[in-house]
């Protein structure tokens, strides 16, 4: 028997996770594979007490001002970008994400995509289905070697860490620029050696990224980062598309500057630079980085248990905003 709190789901989640909040909470949903559309959401929210949103999903002042009862949103993402955290915490709205769950799942996009790069996997793909492969030569459509080659990775969290355990059976020494540097045991564990930013770009063959995206790291790959990487390399981004100025990365893939790249992500999704997909040693794919079945199955069964306990007074497991428990236990 559902509850009466009326709640959001603004994407189209799995029957088992709609039911398992249908048990205590009236819940609205969004039944199309596709964003929905922000005045719908707007207009929807109006006496919902929660919102389990979806990374696509802005959620700022405005959507606040049309939801006056909103007291959670659980975000079905880890990076939580699409919202506005500290005018959430000022309104006593709580907000949770989803870690963890992705991190496997993403670190093997990563190290698909620079497969797919160095081996030029995409590109052969569309020259045999074009029938426009006539004949085999010793020196011809020949990639790069991926094994051996050293990988740069910048943000050694969680899926940084995944990515360089994943270099070990590559056999590729592994240089990492983070925030802060990991213990020395830990290094140790994943044969990773800190450099400073500019020497890893420098030293890399292939620079992965795995940052958060932040005023911090906004474009913190553009002309003259690029500039500094060897004209053998590969940039692999999987983490923000604003993390890359995509102008500078189109303009040094066409100018040889790099030797090409791999994008999940783009830096005003889904729209991308006019000319990059038309850059051959580029390959695209449509933010696929947590886009297995097992793993949007789970974020999907972590989200509504951190909107359901948080909505039932319970502390949710990830929440962004742990200062408004603290708040509400000294009864402010």
């Amino acid at each position: 028997m559902s509850g009466n709190k009326p709640i959001l789901v603004s994407g189209n989640l799995p029957a088992a996770v709609l039911d398992f909040l249908g048990e205590d909470f009236q819940v609205e949903y969004h039944a199309e594979d596709r964003p929905m559309p922000r005045r719908k959401l707007l207009r929807l929210l109006s006496e919902k007490v929660g919102l389990l949103a979806m990374i696509t999903d802005h959620i700022d002042e405005e959507l606040f001002d049309h939801a006056p009862r909103l007291a959670m949103v659980a975000n079905m993402a880890v990076g939580y970008n699409n919202i506005d955290v500290a005018a959430a915490t000022r309104r006593g709205i709580l907000i949770s994400n989803t870690p963890g769950v992705l991190t496997e799942t993403t670190a093997d996009l990563a190290f698909s995509l620079l497969l797919a790069t160095a081996r030029r996997v995409v590109e052969g793909d569309r020259v045999v289905r074009s029938g426009r492969f006539k004949f085999w030569a010793p020196f011809h459509f020949l990639g790069r070697e991926v094994t051996g080659k050293t990988l740069g990775i910048v943000g050694m969290g969680r899926i940084g860490q995944a990515l360089a355990r994943r270099a070990r059976g590559f056999s590729m020494p592994v240089l990492y620029h983070s925030r802060t540097p990991l213990r020395k045991s830990l290094e140790k564990q994943l044969h990773a050696t800190f450099l400073p930013l500019i020497s890893l770009l420098k030293e890399a063959d292939f620079v992965s990224l795995h940052v958060p995206l932040s005023a911090e790291t906004t474009h913190l790959i553009s002309r003259d980062e690029l500039a500094l990487m060897k004209p053998t390399a590969f940039l692999i981004n999987t983490s923000r598309g604003p993390v890359v100025d995509e102008q500078a990365l189109l303009n040094a893939l066409r100018e040889g500057v790099i030797a090409g790249a791999g994008i999940d992500v783009y830096e005003r999704e889904p729209v991308i630079t006019a000319g990059l997909e038309k850059i051959d040693q580029a390959v695209l794919l449509p933010h696929v980085g947590s886009a297995t079945l097992e793993t949007r199955t789970r974020m999907a069964w972590m989200a509504a248990e951190n909107l359901r306990m948080g909505l039932q007074g319970e502390k949710p497991p990830n929440l962004v905003n742990p200062q408004l428990m603290k708040k509400r236990k000294r009864g402010e």
